[in-house]
């Protein structure tokens, strides 16, 4: 397998505000691995509290080189990526990206979309929640009216003033609402009260209210809280599993965190046998890796996947979007093409 890959700028329609900061653009690296004629791709979309930069994951890819140019088909997919993940202890988007795209190359070798030859059955269209991120009152109005098709809305909060958040929001719309705070609540006591106001409000579930390092007044808040609690920076990989798993009630796996599609498996295994709600997101990926997760909704009690409705310059062409509802296509491998110009 030869592996390639190109930088790319993905741009917002409107500045992306979290509680933390306010960005225009996230760069991505995408890859193509290319084998027989083949061409299996991958992204890995490196937003800046990852803390991972582009010249760390292009340094990874050049160090993966060697591994992948030795595998010849059929080869064991398992066996790669193992060797893949021992290259490096950081690095999990590149790791992502080279998982993408080998199950996109493997797909599209044996001519069939990734749950078919994963061996399960192709994933019913779900309603993908739309983010509304932090703004002044007239560009959330114009966000709201621009997601008119979506039903369920995701606010990111962690403002002065959340309560005032949301009684703007519900000021143009009634509909459901996730609610991602970001680590941005401090004191459980006022957590708590905040949860149960929320739920009065038609709130489904909230992300990561409160900081990384205070897990037991998580599992605190969890053990009284009126609607789930997902957790979000709190975990990454398969090992943080155990120590979150009786501090929240669900989690978000995300395949940048998660360093690709055989590990978001796993995770999803290990949720559903300790009880915990799966919420399959993204960053800021294009339709690359956002069609690569798309391929688990069966799996998820709820998805945010709308990464690539909020780009002005989405560089693949993947899953579609109709009446706010997610569908996969009938391509071989995660089911996407790029643009004429990407590679």
């Amino acid at each position: 397998m030869i592996l390639t890959y190109k930088t790319y700028v993905l741009e917002y329609k409107h500045p992306f505000g979290v509680s933390s900061n306010t960005r225009s653009s996230t760069t991505s690296v995408f890859i193509k691995l290319e084998y027989e004629g083949k061409m299996g791709y991958g992204e890995a979309c490196l937003p800046a509290y990852l803390g991972e930069t582009v010249e760390g994951t292009i340094a990874f890819f050049e160090k993966a080189k060697p591994v992948l140019i030795k595998h010849k088909f059929p080869f064991s997919a398992t066996q790669i990526v193992e060797e893949i993940d021992k290259l490096s202890n950081a690095n999990n988007p590149a790791k992502a990206a080279i998982n993408i795209a080998l199950h996109d190359l493997l797909g599209k070798l044996a001519g069939k979309p990734f749950y078919e030859v994963m061996g399960f059955s192709r994933s019913e269209p779900m309603a993908t929640s739309y983010t509304i991120g932090i703004d002044h009152e007239n560009v959330i109005e114009q966000k709201i009216n621009e997601a008119a098709e979506f039903s369920i809305l995701k606010i990111k909060a962690g403002t002065k003033d959340d309560k005032a958040l949301i009684n703007l929001i519900r000021k143009y719309t009634d509909k459901p609402l996730y609610v991602d705070v970001n680590q941005g609540w401090k004191n459980k006591e006022e957590v708590l009260d905040m949860l149960f106001w929320l739920k009065e409000k038609n709130v489904i579930l909230i992300e990561q209210p409160m900081s990384t390092n205070m897990l037991n007044e998580m599992a605190w808040v969890t053990e009284r809280s009126p609607i789930p609690t997902i957790a979000d920076e709190s975990v990454k990989r398969l090992k943080d599993l155990d120590q979150i798993k009786n501090c929240f009630s669900g989690i978000n796996i995300k395949l940048m965190k998660s360093s690709g599609l055989t590990e978001a498996l796993e995770m999803i295994n290990y949720a559903k046998k300790n009880n915990l709600k799966i919420l399959l997101g993204c960053m800021a990926e294009s339709s690359c890796a956002t069609s690569a997760m798309a391929q688990l909704m069966k799996f998820a009690d709820y998805i945010d996947l709308d990464a690539p409705q909020l780009l002005k310059n989405d560089p693949f062409k993947g899953i579609e979007y109709k009446n706010g509802n997610v569908y996969l296509n009938d391509l071989a491998g995660i089911g996407v093409e790029p643009i004429d110009t990407l590679f």
